[in-house]
């Protein structure tokens, strides 16, 4: 399950990469947010895919899961929906002001 979880984290990296590198703020955001999935996606597999109770110890626990890495995505989750949340009004505005969410026009580089 490890290696299925590692390959779709890997596409989600390769598709956020694609869409950042576009000419469109919209699709830039979108690349970000894939971004921050897979981001999530590897620390949920880096922390490792175990069968276990809850992390409430006691003295008879055998077995239990790491919390560390669910808390991590947890705030990485929480900050990846503030970042998004500042993008899309940051878009907004700028399609307001110009008109445009071409890259190249926002730059002033007129290639027309």
């Amino acid at each position: 399950m490890e290696i299925v979880t590692s390959i779709v984290a890997g596409i989600l990296f390769m598709t956020a990469t694609y869409l950042m590198l576009s000419k469109s703020l919209l699709r830039i955001i979108i690349g970000t947010g894939l971004l921050s999935h897979g981001a999530h996606l590897l620390i949920l597999t880096m922390g490792g895919l175990k069968r276990g109770t809850v992390p409430l110890l006691d003295e008879h626990a055998a077995s239990y899961v790491d919390p560390l890495p669910q808390a991590l995505i947890l705030t990485a989750i929480v900050i990846s929906f503030g970042v998004t949340a500042f993008f899309l009004v940051l878009a907004y505005r700028s399609y307001q002001e110009l008109g445009t969410d071409d890259m190249d026009q926002l730059r002033g580089n007129d290639q027309k």
